[in-house]
């Protein structure tokens, strides 16, 4: 028995160093995984290239082609148009090169070919009246359009301008009716609900979020509190100077994001002049 201790007591010692071993085995492979990664690393560096998803301090490749500065003249046919913000923004194919162009708002038509001389580039460009953020868009002068009995193209029809003075318009007739006033101080209670109200139509942003964006005063409320102006999204047409009277849902604290929030707002409005 004595013995048989003795011989244990030898294996446990000669298997310390062992067992000490194993315990720090991993560091090794793990070092020299790290360093096979980093050799991979400045390989592909100093080759040139970038590696997928981009390398960390990676250098541009010697001899990479720079993107070609956008075409001050473009001449396109139009794909897309919309206006906002006294501009009208096309989306033209330019011998198969596809851009956006914006310009002083004019009558233009899907199909039209516009010819443009002198255009200034911009990048990340965000419409606030569009709502919309533009990666590359060209500034550009009125453009010309082939087959035009003009040379420029005709200018969109003016609009109505309201008369000078203070607003003043009477109170919509009904149980629903309200003033642009009692809607912001009342929203709480009217969230959710239809209303009507009467006003004189002092801004319109159209084709936004394929909606028209209608801006109401009727005298009152307080333009320092921002209770004097009812926004109204619809489908249908107002004109600036027009007195309409609009009813919607009412909806408070309305967040369309991109900087678009409202107190008050009426949705889904339908407009009678």
């Amino acid at each position: 028995m004595k013995r048989y201790s003795t011989i244990m007591s030898v294996l446990l010692t000669l298997a310390l160093p062992v067992a000490g071993t194993c315990a720090d085995a991993p560091q090794a492979p793990e070092k020299a995984e790290k360093s096979k990664v980093e050799a991979i690393k400045e390989s592909v560096v100093k080759s040139g290239h970038m590696m997928m998803g981009g390398a960390a301090g990676a250098p541009a490749a010697e001899g990479a082609a720079a993107a070609p500065a956008p075409n001050p003249d473009p001449v396109g046919k139009v794909l897309e148009t919309m206006d906002g913000g006294g501009y009208t923004y096309a989306f033209i194919d330019s011998a198969g090169t596809k851009t956006w162009v914006a310009y002083p708002t004019l009558e233009t038509k899907v199909g039209d070919t516009l010819s443009f001389k002198g255009c200034l580039p911009m990048g990340g460009f965000q419409s606030k009246a569009l709502n919309r953020k533009f990666d590359n868009i060209l500034f550009c002068n009125a453009p010309e359009i082939a087959g035009a009995k003009s040379a420029s193209a005709k200018p969109a029809p003016a609009k109505k301008k309201a008369a000078a003075g203070p607003i003043k318009v009477e109170k919509a007739a009904g149980a629903n009716a309200y003033t642009v006033e009692e809607i912001f101080s009342k929203r709480g209670s009217l969230n959710g609900k239809q209303v009507v109200v009467k006003g004189q139509v002092v801004k319109v942003a159209s084709g936004i979020m394929n909606k028209n964006w209608i801006h109401l005063q009727d005298g009152t409320g307080n333009a320092g509190k921002k209770t004097n102006d009812l926004v109204v999204t619809t489908t249908e047409q107002a004109e600036e100077g027009d007195i309409i009277t609009v009813c919607g849902t009412l909806a408070k604290d309305k967040d369309f994001g991109g900087g678009y929030k409202y107190t008050a707002i009426i949705e889904k409005g339908s407009v009678k002049k």
